[in-house]
């Protein structure tokens, strides 16, 4: 069954399990997340396919990602500041525009990654994680050691850290299949 979400179109793109950082000036933004406090419901994240983030509204791309507010307060320029975390894929199948001006989507839920292991020809994509996480201090030491060989959550976290362009991380959201989306990460790694 289709369901109604608000949408907070962007140019980045939130992955499965990834953190985003996000200011909040705008009113019909504001507007979300008091709805989103109030209802205890997320909002999607969608690459920007035309438009900008702030003015006009801005049409999305049709695959994106279920937000929750994992943490907020205010900025150093009084700005509402959001930490992120993605959960959901979905697919949009039909927007319209809110007196507002928030963009709000019937969409569908992506079916979840298979709990498909590491395959040998992308183990290497496993130990290239391990060690950007160990770089970055982001949690290499905390991820429990099974993690490293689940394909969904190396090809997420990959997508996450790695410094890829909009689309190529949005090719990654859009891909069903696990090992396909490590295939792509290989190509996009040589």
């Amino acid at each position: 069954m289709p369901e109604t979400l608000p949408l907070f179109p962007l140019h980045a793109v939130l992955v499965p399990g990834g953190a985003l950082d996000l200011r909040v000036f705008e009113p019909r933004y504001l507007d979300l997340v008091r709805e989103c406090g109030r209802t205890g419901r997320g909002f999607g994240v969608c690459l920007i396919a035309q438009g900008r983030e702030a003015g006009a509204p801005a049409m999305p791309v049709d695959c994106g990602t279920e937000a929750v507010i994992e943490d907020f307060g205010g900025g150093p320029d009084g700005l509402l500041q959001l930490r992120l975390r993605g959960q959901r894929r979905f697919g949009v199948l039909s927007t319209r525009v809110r007196d507002n001006g928030l963009v709000e989507a019937q969409v569908a839920w992506r079916a979840p990654d298979p709990a498909d292991r590491l395959r040998p020809e992308h183990a290497l994509l496993g130990e290239v994680l391990r060690r950007i996480l160990e770089q970055v201090g982001d949690g290499g030491t905390r991820a429990p050691e099974e993690r490293f060989d689940e394909a969904a959550w190396v090809g997420w976290r990959l997508a996450e850290l790695l410094p890829l362009q909009p689309r190529q991380r949005q090719r990654l959201l859009e891909e069903d299949d696990p090992a396909r989306r490590l295939d792509e990460l290989l190509r996009l790694l040589s």
